[in-house]
């Protein structure tokens, strides 16, 4: 087995180039899965993804239709039903590019530039995608899976999975394994290995108001008819107190606090004020509750953000109009034991107290999923981060992710598996923005962490 993980090394080091130019390719895809003008783009992503695996050694490769975008699922199940069977999963939906006059380069050119991989996609996740599949080919280019592998990649994650967890329940045999590796996730820094143990959870809300059946002129009403944009401003102002605490009720109801232990071990990660303030671009982290370190707050409390908040006139120049309606769209960010559907219930509750009578309001509720916890001391955990040991000459730390994952609760719950998350992009990645990259150094030494888990396991 020594030799075996020693050539498949080798293989994955000699092999840099093309595995750099196939995420090239993967890149060129305008994937926008929230975008339908981009659906025949969807289906030659998810071709292409088949043609790769079929490369790299995979069988029995299928697209599944799942009511929007193509499933892709291919295995290889010849290790023995002794050994391990993992859930390879990964999406290769990307976010819409938009503002894009603030790309540098075009988010569907794929261009380097520092040694970093600039593209919509790059880190978030095709670069990890790739990676995973320039583990496996390598591994099989030295000889024999040492575990059972399953894929399992979407096109509809950035769109919250919408027909992924039904279509998992109708086929629970198909996707029957030990575990998931889920490398939707990152690290701290180039040289900070780390393992995120946790996600949060997440609910989505719009909050519809309207007022006069048409926009006004603000000389001839202001005063006398109530702008839905200053009530809207007045109640999503009013969903935090001075101390940055969520005025919802029974926001904090269901919340499970960290352990004593738990907020030792975070106070140890290089994760303090100025780290967050180095990868924001931020003049000062302030936000969210003040009693609480910025490393917390970000990834182990709940949180309610506004979105997008928008109403009236908002050209160039001035209009001075009352607006007739005004809509601000909310996500919360859940921890362990918060239930979406009470947080929606205490939104619900909040808005029947505080609405003023001179405007209609609409609570209109996004997806939702809980929060999840891998246990840091399972097998496949540690064998995740001897690998990561291996590779960078550091015990990795281990972090909760201020993000959600909203598949990894449904395959918790459908399947009865945990997953293993893991990732190697950086916190300045600038996913979901533009100018989103991806560290190669940073990559390359992932595919290698990904061989090493796999001969760990």
């Amino acid at each position: 087995m020594t030799d075996q993980r020693s050539k498949a090394i080798e293989f994955s080091h000699q092999n840099r180039q093309k595995f750099l130019d196939k995420l090239f390719d993967y890149i060129k895809f305008p994937t926008v899965s929230a975008d339908s003008a981009h659906k025949d783009d969807m289906r030659a992503a998810a071709e292409w993804t088949i043609e790769r695996l079929q490369e790299i050694g995979m069988e029995n490769i299928q697209i599944h239709e799942t009511g929007g975008h193509p499933l892709v699922y291919a295995d290889h199940l010849h290790a023995g039903e002794d050994k391990p069977t993992v859930v390879i999963y990964g999406h290769y939906d990307v976010q819409p590019p938009d503002p894009l006059e603030l790309w540098e380069s075009g988010p569907f050119e794929p261009e380097i530039r520092d040694n970093k991989l600039y593209g919509r996609g790059s880190s978030d996740m095709k670069g990890q995608i790739i990676a995973s599949m320039g583990a496996v080919e390598s591994v099989l280019f030295a000889g024999e899976l040492p575990l059972n592998i399953k894929w399992m990649i979407e096109g509809e994650e950035e769109i919250g999975s919408a027909n992924l967890p039904n279509f998992i329940e109708k086929n629970k045999e198909l996707y029957a394994c030990d575990f998931v590796l889920n490398p939707d996730g990152g690290i701290l820094g180039e040289e900070i290995p780390a393992i995120p143990y946790a996600l949060r959870g997440i609910v989505g809300f719009e909050i519809e108001l309207k007022g006069p059946a048409a926009d006004l002129h603000s000389g001839v009403f202001g005063g006398a008819i109530l702008n839905p944009a200053n009530e809207l401003a007045r109640l999503v102002a009013g969903m935090h107190d001075e101390n940055g605490r969520i005025t919802i009720p029974g926001f904090y109801d269901q919340v499970q606090e960290l352990t004593t232990e738990e907020r030792e071990e975070m106070a140890k990660l290089p994760m303090g004020d100025e780290y967050f303030k180095m990868n924001s671009g931020a003049p000062e982290i302030v936000g969210g509750e003040k009693d609480y370190p910025a490393v917390e707050r970000a990834t182990a409390r709940p949180t309610l953000d506004i979105n997008g908040i928008f109403s009236g006139y908002t050209g160039e120049g001035m209009k001075t109009v009352l607006p007739s309606h005004a809509t601000a769209k909310i996500t919360c960010r859940l921890v362990p034991n918060q239930q979406p559907e009470t947080i929606s219930a205490g939104m619900n509750q909040y808005l029947e107290e505080n609405v003023s009578s001179g405007v209609t309001w609409k609570l209109h509720k996004g997806g939702g999923a809980v929060a999840t916890i891998t246990p840091i001391d399972s097998k496949e955990v540690l064998a995740l981060s001897a690998a990561m040991k291996t590779v960078w000459g550091k015990e990795p730390n281990f972090f909760r992710i201020g993000g959600s994952i909203p598949i990894v609760a449904d395959m918790e719950r459908i399947l009865g598996v945990v997953s293993v998350l893991t990732g190697f992009g950086l916190p300045d990645d600038n996913i979901h923005s533009p100018n989103e990259k991806l560290s190669l150094e940073t990559w390359y030494r992932g595919i290698d962490t990904l061989i090493h888990f796999i001969f760990n396991l």
